[in-house]
């Protein structure tokens, strides 16, 4: 009975969000009262049902709500999980969540998108909440995929301005990796199991330590892709520079998200899958070191940020790198106690800044003294000024990033000249039908030529997705390209045994609905405003915002969000990728990694930004 109140910590912030989306724009008391009362009674719930759960006895609680999707072996069921790590991130959450709603309903008063904002609000708390409640990879990648579109959608709050529609885009694109590592994970998981496996079986020490032993390299490639998915989630060392520059929401957005609740959800992944790598020392070392050298090189840039929230922000991922230490020396208990006394802690400071600058300012102006500077041309002094350039310019880790990570896709992007929307329709298109009519008569054919084919298709695939990133003139052929990436993923995988044609229609037709009104949506927007392009932001949300809306979702429909089945398929598609098949794995991997970003950046530049037209008024670059 314990149990069934699991689904009430979903289903009550789900209700305050499908509420708040039809109340009007302008009724602000409504809008504010609907995320009060959400965050307020579940806070009071999860005070008396932590409560009494410690009472009994604090058991182990799992329930398996129900199957979405079965397939032979393969299993898609959402499944809930109890446990200690559950109600500490489960009280923290919700009484920051409810303190939050109380902060925002004063300080964003008048505010041109009040009403988006507390939907947005509602929206990540729902994701947050089936990440800590859930039971297996598969439902907490539900939450983990609404966690990101929600953080998309706060960076980016002050849409007519430049710089946080830049920045949006740029920690979504961090975010991408880090879905796909999950993605990852959960594929290798299939094979190590054969099923779809639950948290509650992990802490099952015999199971695991059994299939460690047979299987090792699997579990290593496991474990590692859990720790890059937390260091990215976390803003861990090499990824630590996005975390900054997600501060240009509205700061009690930037208290919840990025200095409390999300930004340690890495941590809670991996106190969660604890039980799994335990026993490989060298991932506990991995997490150790990647941890100490965060927190150090966080400590340095914090104390030169120019800014309270860039302060804040490396503050708590010094404090992060010493949580993933404590994890690494299994001290399960004081890390919780480090994340909510950190969360309540960067909370707290985000709230109070603007009054704490406003305070600084005066006081610089009568007590100011300038600091004397003497340079002695010692050793110590020299490495002094060199740490501090490098703390200033926070170690260069967004440049490395950008020249190692995306910097060579656009360099290959700029060479694939060839794909063109006529070369689309009368050499690829084709093509296409000549690898189904392969497939439909593979029998025929020697094997080593089938087995070959699906490397080929990927590419192709991966070749289409990669133009569409570098895409700056035609913004319909590069919607296209990503809507036909899928199509050739299909086709690859389609040559490996049991993928039916089912599975191509729970896969494909969640793409094909939303590239058709992907496609309507540009066409007649192209007629209305006549010039179109990627090369700026256009600003169109100011005069179609009916439009923007409408193509959002089916940017989120094409990318796999979890509206349409396409998220499922993406999930049954890896798990029909056999365990050897490594290159192919890397090749779709990485299409689906750029076919986000592809999506992302089309409704970015068409619909967000300064407007185009001299009319509207030019927002300053930042908030």
């Amino acid at each position: 009975m314990i149990s069934q109140i699991l689904t009430f910590f979903i289903l009550l912030p789900f209700s305050g969000f499908m509420l708040s989306v039809f109340i009007p724009d302008k009724n602000e008391t409504l809008i504010s009262r609907v995320a009060f009362f959400s965050a307020g009674i579940q806070h009071v719930v999860a005070i008396i049902f932590i409560g009494y759960w410690v009472y009994v006895g604090h058991p182990v609680l799992n329930i398996k709500e129900f199957v979405v999707y079965q397939s032979g072996e393969y299993e898609f069921f959402i499944d809930l999980y109890f446990d200690k790590i559950t109600a500490v991130f489960l009280l923290v959450g919700s009484f920051l969540t409810f303190l939050i709603t109380i902060y925002s309903r004063y300080y964003l008063h008048r505010e041109k998108g009040y009403k988006r904002y507390f939907n947005t609000i509602l929206f990540f708390y729902l994701g947050y909440n089936i990440i800590v409640l859930a039971g297996n990879f598969e439902t907490l990648f539900i939450g983990w995929e609404v966690l990101g579109i929600s953080s998309f959608l706060l960076i980016a709050f002050y849409r007519e301005r430049y710089l946080p529609v830049r920045n949006a885009y740029k920690v979504f694109s961090f975010y991408r990796l880090g879905d796909i590592s999950m993605i990852l994970a959960m594929w290798m998981s299939h094979h190590l199991w054969h099923h779809n496996v639950t948290f509650l079986e992990l802490n099952n020490y015999t199971l695991v330590d059994a299939e460690i032993q047979k299987h090792m390299y699997m579990g290593l490639f496991i474990s590692v892709m859990i720790l890059i998915t937390a260091i990215i989630k976390s803003a861990q060392f090499p990824f630590s520079a996005w975390l900054p520059r997600a501060m240009e929401g509205p700061t009690p957005s930037s208290a919840i998200f990025y200095s409390s609740l999300a930004v340690h959800i890495g941590v809670f992944l991996l106190l969660r899958t604890f039980p799994f790598w335990e026993h490989q020392i060298l991932v506990r070392f991995l997490i150790g070191g990647i941890g100490l050298l965060s927190s150090v090189l966080a400590t340095l840039a914090s104390h030169v940020q120019s800014s309270v929230k860039s302060q804040v922000a490396y503050s708590s991922i010094a404090q992060i790198g010493l949580i993933f230490i404590e994890i690494a020396l299994g001290l399960e208990t004081l890390a919780l106690i480090h994340f909510a006394g950190n969360a309540f802690l960067r909370t707290y400071q985000l709230l109070v800044s603007p009054s704490v600058v406003t305070y600084l300012i005066r006081e610089q102006l009568y007590k100011f003294v300038p600091v004397s500077y003497v340079n002695d041309g010692s050793w110590a002094n020299k490495m002094k000024n060199s740490i501090y350039v490098l703390s200033v310019k926070e170690w260069n880790l967004d440049t490395y990033v950008f020249r190692y990570l995306w910097h060579p896709v656009k360099k290959v992007g700029k060479q694939l000249r060839f794909i063109t929307t006529k070369s689309l329709l009368y050499v690829f298109v084709p093509l296409y039908g000549l690898g189904i009519a392969i497939y439909i008569n593979a029998k025929f054919f020697p094997p080593e030529f089938t087995h070959a084919l699906p490397l080929v298709f990927a590419a192709i695939g991966l070749l289409f997705v990669i133009k569409s990133f570098t895409e700056r003139r035609h913004v319909v052929l590069s919607w296209l390209l990503v809507a036909f990436n899928h199509f050739w993923i299909n086709l690859a995988i389609s040559f490996n045994e049991q993928f039916n044609f089912t599975h191509t229609v729970i896969y494909l037709s969640g793409v094909v609905i939303s590239a058709l009104l992907g496609v309507g949506i540009l066409l007649q927007l192209k007629k209305e405003e006549k010039h179109m392009d990627l090369n700026q932001f256009h600003g169109h949300v100011y005069e179609h915002q009916g439009k923007t809306f409408l193509f959002f979702l089916a940017s989120l429909g094409m990318s796999g969000f979890p509206i349409t089945t396409t998220f499922i398929g993406k999930d049954l598609i890896f798990s029909h990728i056999h365990s050897d098949q490594f290159l192919l794995t890397i090749i779709i991997s990485i299409s689906l990694i750029v076919d986000g970003l592809a999506l992302m950046r089309i409704y970015s530049r068409i619909f967000l930004g300064p407007h185009r037209k001299n009319y509207h008024a030019i927002a300053k670059r930042s908030s």
